[in-house]
């Protein structure tokens, strides 16, 4: 048998240090948060703005987040679940549904302070990346108010990998063209060609719109109508067909426009009808063991008998 070195040695394990408990759980990726919150000392502690992006399997939440010693605190906030307002209630978590949300997020942030009447974002919705030059910086979005800056924030992707065409992008894209400044290129847009590095942006906009849920529509109607009826029963039920995707997303980005304040929140009310069982004391159990023992003997003894 061959000499083996034994590279985990006592001296190792005596250094190991374990990794903080949300880099274990692959919740937090902390290089990149360091990166992200770190601010500059000479910004005399204005916050470091993140636009924080993150899915679930049922909905995508976009926030407006800004560290603190004790912890994140929140901005601005919007779920794809929000979007039923505006006429949009299935498909909560595609591509078109997160432009949606980041978009909805972009506008409630201007909106409540008090730039969405400076910053009005890209009302027509075409894929390009805008960029703005002024005083040898560069801003992404249309024009720069002289007295009035952009609200400047930085992508959070989180632990999810950054691949070209993913989800992400389109939340930020709808951030971007809600008016908000998020530094970004469009090399990890849909339609972005990295062997010939050229970028389609007719592809990006068909992806804003929903294309590619259409056309997956049209083809499983046409291959098999007993998936499309199971894959996509709730659109059927809410008489969403593959023609009128791109209406119906050009709708909810006007309303989104029109009034992206955060819904009333309902006054809770408890069910006064519910009345919790007694506990039982000590004699009362015992007493239900008991006859549960008598009942099971009484069932031994029968079947015995027979």
């Amino acid at each position: 048998m061959p000499f083996v070195k034994s590279i985990k040695s006592k001296s190792y394990f005596s250094r190991y240090q374990v990794k903080f408990r949300r880099r274990r759980e692959g919740k937090t990726d902390y290089r990149q948060r360091k990166r992200l919150c770190a601010q500059d000392k000479n910004k005399y502690q204005s916050p470091k703005y993140r636009f924080v992006v993150r899915f679930t399997n049922t909905k995508v939440i976009c926030q407006i987040a800004y560290s603190l010693v004790d912890g994140d605190r929140i901005l601005a906030q919007a779920e794809s679940t929000e979007l039923s307002r505006y006429g949009l209630s299935v498909g909560l978590k595609n591509y078109a549904a997160a432009y949606c949300t980041g978009l909805l997020c972009a506008r409630r942030l201007l909106q409540k302070v008090g730039l969405d009447d400076v910053y009005e974002g890209n009302t027509e919705v075409d894929g390009t990346v805008v960029t703005t030059e002024y005083e040898k910086k560069t801003y992404f979005v249309d024009e720069v108010d002289d007295d009035k800056r952009p609200f400047r924030a930085l992508l959070d992707v989180g632990c999810k990998p950054t691949t070209t065409g993913h989800r992400i992008f389109g939340a930020l894209k709808g951030a971007a063209d809600g008016g908000l400044d998020i530094p970004h290129s469009e090399k990890r847009f849909p339609g972005y060609d990295r062997d010939a590095k050229e970028y389609d942006a007719d592809t990006h906009r068909e992806r804003i719109f929903g294309g590619h849920v259409g056309e997956y529509m049209e083809y499983l109607e046409e291959e098999d109508n007993q998936k499309y009826q199971e894959h996509f029963a709730k659109f059927i039920a809410n008489d969403v067909s593959a023609d009128g995707l791109e209406e119906l997303y050009e709708s909810v980005h006007e309303k989104i426009r029109e009034d992206p304040s955060p819904a009333e929140k309902k006054a809770f009310s408890p069910d006064k009808s519910f009345k919790r069982r007694a506990k039982l004391t000590y004699d009362e159990r015992k007493a239900a063991v008991q006859a549960k023992k008598d009942a099971k003997k009484a069932e031994l003894a029968e079947d015995d008998d027979e």
